[in-house]
């Protein structure tokens, strides 16, 4: 998975409100969706002075950092931008992780049950977000996993051609390490391969070991990384 196709497939699958131009940046609205939608990109060479129009147009000034921009990396660290929050992507094919399931251990739906909207709220993803998978125009759903016969994880996946991608996979805190996260991700494989898609992706923080642990006993692999620098 090269890294212009995971921008392509974060991009479709959970877009920002609006983006435009400046210069070689392209500036994104994220409308309070989060990180990745609220970042600019860097599209071409740069020069000093783009730098400095980068700086004065974001009242927010963060920009995501890919492989390859290196030579940009280098001139935000040397303007004193900081690094924060470096991510790992994971990736496998969907018949590797499509599995049969328990009735109701983790099923498909849209748009989003209440259930479902009040424990993305306790994750601490809220309107914002849900407003940014309603924007995704390709193949969507949201997933609702269950322990114990109680709602307890949920789920978004949406598909851009062969590729499917999970967001917002969260498991409540009292039902972790129940197998629940695992659910959820093989519950986004047999859907995605409903849809036609070859091949499931994900984005998770670097620091987030015992998710990475989980990708890791599924087989999926990393097919690339990238950091933020703030101003």
């Amino acid at each position: 998975m090269t890294p212009d196709l995971l921008a392509e497939v974060m991009e479709a699958t959970w877009p920002p409100a609006g983006r435009r131009p400046l210069g070689p940046f392209t500036l994104r609205d994220g409308a309070g969706g989060g990180k990745r939608v609220s970042a600019a990109t860097c599209d071409g060479p740069f020069t000093d002075s783009d730098l400095s129009a980068l700086e004065s147009a974001m009242a927010e000034p963060l920009v995501l950092i890919r492989d390859g921009d290196e030579a940009l990396d280098n001139a935000l660290d040397t303007r004193g931008w900081r690094i924060i929050d470096p991510v790992v992507a994971y990736a496998a094919p969907v018949a590797r992780l499509s599995a049969e399931l328990p009735f109701l251990t983790a099923f498909p739906h849209w748009p989003p049950l209440e259930v479902a909207r009040s424990l993305w709220a306790e994750g601490g993803i809220g309107p914002a977000r849900i407003a940014a998978m309603e924007r995704v125009t390709g193949p969507k759903t949201a997933l609702l996993g269950r322990t114990g016969d109680r709602p307890a994880g949920v789920a978004f996946v949406a598909c851009h051609g062969a590729e499917a991608m999970v967001h917002a996979l969260d498991v409540r805190q009292s039902s972790r390490r129940q197998g629940l996260g695992r659910h959820l991700l093989q519950a986004a494989a047999n859907w995605a391969a409903g849809q036609g898609a070859t091949r499931l992706s994900l984005v998770v923080t670097r620091q987030n070991t015992a998710a990475r642990a989980l990708y890791a006993r599924l087989g999926m692999q990393v097919v690339g990384q990238y950091h933020y620098r703030m101003k």
